[in-house]
Formats: structure tokens, sequence, C-alpha cells
């Protein structure tokens, strides 16, 4: 069992006048940071359960590394910022799938049951994020095998090279082995591109390295298996989003994929649901979200 949040951010309806949730997802490292605070170290929760105290990043497990496999399950999640217009008002929605029931009021500093009546928004040092109250549900990540959904992901278009184009060699070669027992000699992780000159689409590109992805190695296991097979597949949006850490900027090239798939190995799936798929899902990647197809 896993849990769904929903949160419906405050982006105001002037562009010429943004709001605080509009400059703030403007750096994805800001928004990762921001839901980290909604896991809390035990300690931390338990020492300081109205976040009075200062702000120390080892009381929030995930921001010491987002790169990196926490070691606390707890802590795991994976999110999406969808955008979308409704009674032609525009819509941003944050979508967070975690292992742990969230603690929003603790993350956005929300006095628990305290709405601004003319608002409708929660009351809150941070809440002047959001535009209604956060809301979270139950999410069981069990499929069986044959079924088939929609599908919608944002994932960071990328790809490990040992060389640039130029046959510069951009492996790190590092002493030792990694987990599966292979050399530590590791490529670069490069954006994926198409050859435009020879009239090469993304799609071209993009669905068959998507496809691919469905191939998952299940832990403690070598051999992959195909997690899904994929019936259609549209690439809505291209573009590129930026997280600025205080050390340095980083820019990774984004697709918004939607489209139908069959549930081939139940287990892979599973695991592909709670894991996510590709790289950069400390910064809104990899979320994958479904809709049942039929009765």
């Amino acid at each position: 069992m896993m849990y769904l949040s929903t949160l419906l951010i405050d982006v105001g309806t002037n562009p010429d006048r943004p709001r605080p949730g509009r400059l703030w997802l403007r750096n994805l490292y800001h928004v990762h940071q921001r839901l980290c605070m909604a896991f809390p170290s035990q300690a931390r929760e338990k020492d300081d359960p109205n976040f009075l105290h200062p702000f120390k990043e080892c009381d929030f497990p995930l921001l010491r590394n987002p790169n990196a496999v926490p070691a606390d399950p707890r802590h795991s999640f994976l999110f999406r910022i969808d955008n979308s217009i409704k009674d032609n008002i525009p819509r941003t929605i944050i979508i967070v799938q975690s292992e742990e029931r969230p603690n929003w009021d603790y993350a956005f500093g929300l006095k628990p049951g305290l709405i601004d009546p003319r608002t409708n928004r929660p009351i809150g040092n941070a809440g002047h994020f959001l535009a209604a109250p956060p809301q979270v549900r139950e999410y069981n990540t069990t499929f069986a095998e044959g079924g088939e959904f929609q599908f919608r992901i944002r994932v960071n278009l990328s790809k490990k090279s040992k060389k640039s184009k130029d046959g510069t060699d951009l492996r790190k070669h590092r002493e030792g082995t990694d987990g599966k027992g292979r050399q530590k000699d590791q490529s670069k992780r490069v954006s994926l591109t198409w050859n435009e000159e020879k009239k090469q689409k993304p799609e071209d590109v993009i669905i068959p390295w998507f496809a691919n992805k469905g191939m998952v190695t299940l832990k403690g296991e070598m051999e992959k298996r195909q997690a899904f097979q994929l019936h259609s597949c549209n690439v809505l949006n291209l573009g590129w989003v930026v997280a600025n850490k205080p050390d340095r900027r980083m820019k990774f090239r984004s697709a918004l994929i939607e489209g139908t798939l069959t549930v081939n190995d139940a287990p892979a799936f599973k695991q592909a649901i709670e894991t996510g798929l590709g790289s950069g899902k400390a910064f809104g990647f990899g979320l994958l979200s479904l809709g049942r197809l039929g009765p």
C-alpha cells in the first residue's frame, strides 16, 4: 500500500503578477526540498512537532543526496508537476506518490484544520504556496497481468554514453565493483538527441527509448523482465527544466508522455510503479500514473 497526494499550487491568474507558488515552481531543487519536509525523521518529528527549530538537512534524510537510494524506505517518494486549464483558469498540481503517509501540515507549516474563509487556502508559514488544502489517499500498487491502462509520465530524456559525438571518452574510471559485481567504470549521462538534418522526429527516438524502460530488473535478480507492453505512446510536451542547487545549476531535457499499455509481468510492473522509471526522480521525473481502460 502506498499514498497519493494532490497539491493544488497557487500560480495566480495574471502572468504579470507572479504568485509565490509560481516562483517556487521555477526551481525544482526548492520544490524537492519542500516535499522532503513532509517526511521528517522520527527523532525530528518527536522533538519538534510544530517545526519551530531551525531547518537542518540531517533531519530530512532525502536531502542529503537526492540522487541516491534512501536507506530508510519510509522516505522514498516520486512526484510530478502537471499543468492544465479548468474553467479558463490555469491550474498547477503536484502529484506525490510515497510509501509513507506524508505530513503536509509539517512540510508547509500549516495549522491543522485552519482555512482562510476568503480564499479557502490553508493557513501556515508556507501556506501561500497552496491554493487548497492537500489531499491524500491510499494507493494499491498491485496489478494483475493482462490489465490494460492509460498512462502518463514525465521522463528525463537521457542515456548513458561512453563517448561524445567527437569521440571524447566520457567514462568515469573508479576502483572496485558495484552492487551487481560490475567494474565501476561508469558512463556519463547525456541528453537524448535526434537527427533533424535527416528529418528524424523526436518521437522516432523517444518512443523506442521509453518502451525499453519497461525492461525491469527485480531486486535480488540479474535478468531483466518486461514489466509492460506499450500499445500507444504520444509525446505531449518537450522542453527543459532547471534545478538550481547552491553550488551548481542543472538542466534536464524533459518529455511528458501519454499512451496505453498492458501489464506483462506483475512483480516487475509493481516495482516499476513503486520505484519509478528512468533518472532524475528527485526532480519530478519517473512517476507513472495509471487510469484503467474498459469496465
